[in-house]
């Protein structure tokens, strides 16, 4: 099976910045404060990757991090988050090689798929000319599609619907009390988060879940019975 690569666009203001492999304090915190200032979305700092023994590793201290370098580094992560420049700003001048980090729930959800099943939503998006938002690609090959809030807890029903069981393909929403991580930002020595689709002024308006929910979920169902065929 071919493999297919994220198309990278460039992030808000700062050309380049996901294509960068060190993860640069700089970088960080100049798309930390372009997102609160910009998109108006709240972000907040998670931990970062240090240098062990010749060795990345989390700062949680964690050898077996499932995310090293891009979770929350305190419990109360969520009154930490802040859609203010400035208190942006100061946060990562504390912790210049923070993970930029966005909470779901508020601004926007989050649609998290397989790569694969993404890049076949998308190219059905593009041809049915639906409307489209910033979507991410993560080094662990998923992409993440920003919605308008309170699509999650609608998900489930709205799979049912169009046939699907929600536990019979690969379809996670992402609401309140979630976070996603945001580009630049890097996910131990897998890489880096990157824009398939960049904030532009033209995407600033989100789309209802229900006009992306079809292609996703169609794309993920095929998805699914390609797995379940190679697995004979």
């Amino acid at each position: 099976m071919a493999v297919v690569e994220c198309v990278v666009e460039e992030t808000i203001g700062l050309t380049e910045a996901a294509r960068i492999p060190q993860q640069r304090g700089e970088q960080l915190l100049d798309n930390a404060v372009r997102y609160a200032e910009e998109r108006h979305w709240d972000v907040f700092p998670g931990t970062w990757l240090e240098a062990v023994e010749g060795r990345e590793r989390c700062s949680c201290g964690d050898t077996a991090c499932p995310a090293p370098g891009a979770h929350p580094a305190r419990p109360d992560w969520a009154n930490q988050a802040t859609g203010s420049a400035v208190a942006a700003r100061r946060l990562w001048s504390k912790h210049s090689r923070a993970s930029i980090l966005l909470p779901t729930g508020r601004t926007f959800d989050a649609l998290e798929v397989p790569e694969s099943a993404g890049f076949l939503a998308l190219a059905r998006l593009e041809r049915m000319d639906l409307p489209l938002g910033p979507v991410t690609c993560t080094p662990d090959r998923r992409m993440v599609f920003f919605v308008l809030p309170g699509a999650a807890p609608k998900i489930p029903d709205m799979i049912r619907t169009l046939g699907w069981t929600p536990s019979g393909i690969d379809l996670i929403a992402r609401g309140e009390g979630h976070y996603v991580a945001a580009p630049p930002t890097r996910i131990g020595g897998y890489g880096a988060v990157q824009w398939a689709r960049r904030p532009t002024p033209a995407n600033r308006w989100l789309p209802d879940a229900e006009e992306l929910i079809s292609p996703l979920a169609y794309a993920c169902g095929r998805d699914a019975a390609a797995e379940r065929a190679r697995r004979g």
